[in-house]
């Protein structure tokens, strides 16, 4: 019987409390249940947890951070009311620890809620993205009674700048006695989060661990040998450069002797190089078949470089598998895949795909659909599939660990410019060499090319974390929400609250040394670019604005027809100007242009520090002000008898509104926009909401769908043009341009068009588009809910239109 003193408690206090009063730690109980014995990181994470506290877990990729949430679970299941929530970043993540805890703990104990999945959302255990927790506590679930502990996998996710804010809305509304359990890569500031998440969630420890259970053995690919990175004979804690490995980068691959050396050097003083020979995809995946080190990760960092790779291996008759292997992995697939449509396999290059699965290669990025990449994991993880070519979304916690990772670069396109990975981004990777309980060790291999300085690559794979920094603003549903619930001055003290202001008010004496440091470092560039010809910076600046305009101009729907004329002209003159101006003929033009845009970018970073040394006492709360303003002047908040700012009745209506543009929904809805449009052209006109164009697809139209869609799109956009506006008038950032770019192929396929015709409209793979319709679901689902009358029915109609085929059978978004 509980203590009558103990009744007051919540969940998790009362279980701890309990706990307190037994003999036997729970934790004994789940140690004697798992197969491998406790890390002492994991041992300290439970033991806090079994005394009632929160924990942040810090620790590298495959370390076993998840048993600590498992224990969690374990808890909460122990006690006969208590609930645990486990949250992750995507939902492929959720769809895979939803049903391993279903194998786990029986499918009557577990549930999942992805937003367009809802499997037992009354269960004990429920898994979920962390943007469903967030809805259910703005919209105060009847499902939080009972919760005892939240699992925030991935917690370092709150540093994305599309999606972080989430993380810390859900951090800072949880209600305070439930206890979380915060998972995160290691990062070089856990204690100064730790130290946040004390501040706003009561009693919190933090554990870090640096140590990677499976050790990683470090190599770079020259001319066909694997040459060790760093010096075998030194010591952990200080490792030096392997001096075979800079010999031979210096001549080209190879080890010389004295007279080779002599040659070299010869050759080297009458201006030649050493010829670099860097072997194919085939030959070094035969190298580490021969050497034993497959299972293999190739990161190739482009999805059409993924799709080349299997190909080129499979020309060269390549074949990983035996035939009770290929039996194995035809059942599976067909299984698997048994729900997609004989028509849309040939689109979908389902044989081919096939084909490679069965000689143990594959590719995995975001543009396959759903179903095929989860048989690319299923497949790896099973030992089936040999050699998989990824993008790098694949480190970001989808269960693969290899027994070795290959980088064929160090430099990926980040969407303006090719730049080097960062130390953060090779931890991220290379975390998946080394599979626990399989391997005594991980192996990564770096495949060398001319320029590449191996002291470079050895301070980039040195054990280093990066640091994580909060990416939360306050958002237009975020402010009606939050004074729906607390009111304005209480809204603007929890803002005040967030990690975001945590890191502001810390950060302001290491800002103004960190601007004076780079001034240094600016002043080294621009010396670097100095060009004998003339003003190189001068150059690079007509370069940086052509290319923007270039790209602007490719968006035909960027502006009206006198803008892109007067664009044009710019873009004329520009050209004009660069080819006449001097240093458009230096011979060293384009490592100038290397170092010029070094400077650019490290010019924007300074200039962004120093405006936020500015701005940084109550900023959070500033920007939430200047949205208040805006709201209240639009007639989404209003003022009381008592002058106190309350939400008005259509702010109710922005407040179950969630996404990028979640005023601009609302206003469209507000002015009728939308009223009277068929199922097909809301849908169409949904992804011109949700659709944000990749700079390789060019986000060009291809004609936009007949009758109402045409004047809909334009007053929407005329819309948008006004809320801009109203955005740069108060400083806040602005949303970005519609594109109508997915509109036709979107109204097709509501209207019943069959996959290959519609993919004929985009230049989108098969999963893009399904991705894409997910979230046209999404937003659709939306308005049927906070749309009235008509309009919410012709919602529900198009959701019917777009989840279908393919769409209805991809189990992920």
């Amino acid at each position: 019987m509980t203590p009558p003193e103990e009744a007051v408690l919540s969940p998790a206090e009362r279980y701890a409390a309990s706990r307190a009063r037994s003999r036997t730690p729970e934790v004994e109980r789940f140690r004697a249940r798992l197969p491998v014995e406790l890390d002492d990181f994991q041992l300290e994470a439970c033991r806090v947890l079994e005394e009632g506290r929160s924990v942040l877990v810090a620790a590298p990729t495959g370390a076993g951070k998840t048993v600590v949430a498992e224990f969690a679970v374990h808890l909460a299941l122990a006690d006969p009311r208590a609930k645990v929530f486990y949250t992750t970043p995507i939902k492929a993540l959720s769809n895979q620890k939803y049903a391993e805890l279903a194998a786990q703990h029986g499918a009557a104990q577990v549930g999942l809620l992805t937003g367009d999945t809802n499997i037992n959302s009354t269960a004990r255990v429920v898994v979920m993205t962390t943007e469903v927790l967030r809805n259910m506590l703005y919209a105060e679930s009847d499902l939080l009674r009972d919760l005892a502990y939240v699992v925030m996998d991935e917690v370092h996710y709150l540093a994305d700048r599309f999606r972080g804010a989430v993380w810390e809305e859900v951090i800072i509304h949880l209600p305070r006695p439930v206890r979380m359990v915060s998972l995160s890569a290691t990062v070089s500031n856990a204690e100064e989060f730790g130290d946040w998440l004390q501040a706003v969630r009561g009693d919190t420890d933090v554990i870090v661990s640096e140590r990677r259970p499976v050790p990683l053995e470090q190599h770079v690919l020259m001319r066909g040998k694997l040459v060790e990175l760093f010096d075998s004979s030194g010591s952990e804690d200080v490792r030096r450069v392997n001096p075979d490995l800079v010999q031979m980068a210096r001549y080209g691959g190879r080890t010389m002797g004295s007279r080779q050396m002599r040659d070299v050097g010869r050759y080297h003083s009458k201006g030649g190089r050493p010829q670099e020979e860097r072997i194919g995809r085939a030959e070094v995946v035969q190298l580490l078949d021969g050497k034993h080190l497959l299972p293999a990760i190739f990161f190739v960092f482009s999805r059409v470089g993924c799709e080349q790779a299997v190909q080129q291996v499979l020309r060269s008759e390549v074949r990983l598998t035996e035939r009770w292997e290929r039996e194995e992995i035809r059942h599976l697939v067909e299984e698997r895949c048994a729900g997609l449509r004989d028509e849309d396999l040939g689109v979908l290059g389902y044989f081919a795909w096939l084909d490679g699965l069965e000689r143990g290669v594959a590719a995995h990025h975001a543009g396959l659909i759903p179903t095929f990449k989860e048989v690319v994991e299923e497949l790896f993880q099973r030992k089936l599939v040999k050699v998989v070519f990824a993008t790098e979304t694949l480190a970001l916690g989808v269960n693969m660990p290899a027994r070795t990772v290959v980088l064929e670069k160090l430099e990926k396109f980040n969407g303006e410019a090719r730049v080097p990975i960062t130390p953060g981004e090779y931890t991220q990777l290379t975390g998946r060499a080394g599979r626990r309980g399989i391997d005594v060790e991980g192996h990564s291999v770096i495949q060398w090319a001319s320029g590449l300085d191996p002291q470079a690559v050895a301070s980039l794979a040195s054990r280093r974390s990066y640091p994580l920094n909060s990416s939360f603003r306050p958002t237009y549903n975020m402010a009606v929400n939050l004074i729906e619930q607390f009111g304005r001055d209480r809204t603007r003290e929890i803002l005040e609250s967030s990690f975001a202001q945590f890191q502001a008010d810390r950060a302001v004496v290491g800002l103004a040394r960190k601007i004076r440091e780079q001034e240094k470092s600016l002043a080294g560039y621009a010396e670097a670019m100095r060009c004998h010809l003339g003003d190189f910076a001068e150059y690079a600046g007509i370069r940086r604005e052509l290319s923007d305009l270039e790209r602007k101009q490719a968006r035909a729907q960027e502006g009206s027809r006198s803008e892109r004329d007067r664009r044009q002209r710019r873009i004329d003159e520009l050209r004009r100007r660069m080819k006449q101006h001097a240093c458009h003929s230096c011979n060293d033009r384009e490592a100038h242009a290397r170092w010029a845009e070094r400077w650019w970018q490290l010019k924007r970073e300074n200039d962004k520090l120093a405006g936020q040394v500015r701005g940084r006492t109550g900023a959070v709360a500033q920007v939430f002000d200047r949205i208040t303003e805006l709201l209240l002047e639009l007639g989404y908040l209003e003022r009381d008898a008592d002058g106190q700012l309350v939400v008005a009745v259509s702010g109710r209506q922005l407040r179950r509104i969630y996404g990028e543009r979640d005023l601009l929904v609302a206003e469209s809805l507000r002015h009728g926009i939308w009223d009277g449009v068929d199922a097909p052209t809301l849908a169409a006109l949904a992804s011109s909401l949700v659709y944000e164009p990749r700079r390789e697809d060019g986000g060009i139209e291809r004609g936009v769908p007949r009758g109402r869609f045409r004047d809909a799109f334009v007053a929407t956009e005329e819309l948008w043009a006004r809320l801009s506006g109203y955005e740069e008038d108060r400083q806040l950032p602005e949303t970005g341009p519609l594109s109508a770019a997915l509109a036709l192929a979107t109204f097709r396929w509501a209207q019943g068009a069959r996959l290959d015709s519609v993919l004929r409209d985009t230049d989108l793979a098969a999963g893009d588009f399904v991705r894409w319709m997910k979230q046209v679901i999404d937003l659709l689902d939306q308005l049927s809910i906070v749309a009235d009358g008509e309009l919410g029915r012709t919602a529900r109609t198009a959701i019917d239109g777009v989840r279908r085929g393919i769409v209805a059978y991809s189990s992920v978004g």
